[in-house]
């Protein structure tokens, strides 16, 4: 495994600037995911580290190497895509040896052999390497497709969404059995993906893109208590965070600056009695939502123009209320954000 350093790279396509002066630090056997939605840049930033595209500016350096201008093929750099990209005319077995047989990187056929079943059990394929690929479930291709990245051990690995076009089952056994793989190898990663979930169960530290500039890189916790901006802050958080302009929670005592007010589900509590005098506010049941355990419930807030908001709070079921009743909110915890929407700490 090795280091790999994105350096001041910036790239346009035409007047677009599909990234702008990104600097990633990520050390040997990091799994770094960046975030974001589709146009942000996230798949440019993979073809750039692995050749397919050529920086108008900055450098890109693998274990300190300045490989900005080298071919792809001499990189030592997997890509995994999107799509599954298999040979379909190749069985499984094949299909994990063909890096192996590269005319750059000869390899005996014991070794080839060695490497092959050493992925497959990895993988828990072992039972499939005579199987056609085009006889595969899409969790299988996908199993495969990712194996074809691991048989050969590169200095760094790049995944370009990989598991963007499974079904949520599968995603989700794909995702833990990646980070295991992860784990056990050791092995290099920039992950890049628009779903949160993935970000926060695979990453070491998560990069969020927003049109092409890096706005935020760090743990998913820091990344996820400790947003930069409203951007960073709605990225994250599963349901997406409550944000209110600073006249509809009037009793917070906040200083001038702050614009708007972010306050996530899970950090504020409901009570029934809607005259509480110690209440941030009184809101009106809209609907619940029940998910598995978790009860969220849908209130309208007016403020003191007579504007409503929506908001969603997460409570027990002891707290739940009837639609159309009201009750009191007590904010817990909360963000600040500026007219800019980048974040206030006081």
């Amino acid at each position: 495994m090795a280091d790999l350093d994105i350096v001041g790279v910036s790239k346009k396509f035409g007047h677009t600037a599909a990234v702008s002066d990104l600097n990633i630090n990520i050390a040997s056997g990091e799994f770094v995911v960046i975030l974001g939605p589709s146009g942000a840049g996230k798949t440019t930033t993979l073809r750039l580290v692995a050749g397919l595209e050529s920086p108008d500016t900055g450098q890109v350096l693998i274990d300190g190497r300045d490989v900005t201008r080298t071919a792809p093929a001499l990189r030592d750099v997997t890509f995994v895509f999107q799509q599954y990209s298999l040979y379909p005319h190749l069985n499984v077995y094949d299909n994990l040896a063909f890096p192996l047989r590269s005319p750059l990187r000869k390899n005996s056929e014991d070794m080839v052999k060695t490497r092959v079943l050493e992925v497959a059990r990895m993988l828990r394929m072992e039972d499939k390497l005579q199987s056609p690929a085009t006889k595969l479930s899409g969790g299988q291709m996908q199993r495969v497709a990712i194996g074809r990245a691991l048989v050969r051990n590169p200095a760094v690995y790049l995944m370009d969404e990989p598991l963007s076009s499974l079904d949520a089952k599968l995603r989700n056994d794909l995702r833990l059995e990646l980070k295991r793989i992860q784990q056990d190898t050791n092995a290099t990663m920039l992950y890049v993906t628009h779903d949160q979930v993935e970000a926060l169960t695979l990453a070491t530290r998560i990069g969020v893109l927003d049109h092409g500039q890096l706005v935020q890189l760090g743990t998913p916790k820091q990344v996820y208590q400790d947003p930069s901006s409203v951007s960073v802050a709605s990225r994250l958080g599963s349901p997406r965070i409550n944000l209110l302009p600073r006249e509809a929670l009037p009793r917070l005592d906040l200083p001038d600056v702050v614009k708007t007010i972010g306050v996530r589900a899970e950090h504020m509590q409901i009570q029934l009695d809607a005259t509480l005098a110690s209440a941030h506010a009184v809101a009106r049941v809209a609907r619940i939502e029940r998910l598995s355990d978790q009860f969220l419930v849908h209130l309208r807030l007016r403020d003191l123009g007579g504007r409503e908001h929506a908001l969603i709070v997460s409570a027990h079921p002891g707290h739940l209320a009837q639609p159309g009743q009201d009750v009191a909110i007590q904010i817990l915890q909360s963000l600040s954000f500026d007219a800019r929407d980048q974040r206030v700490r006081h």
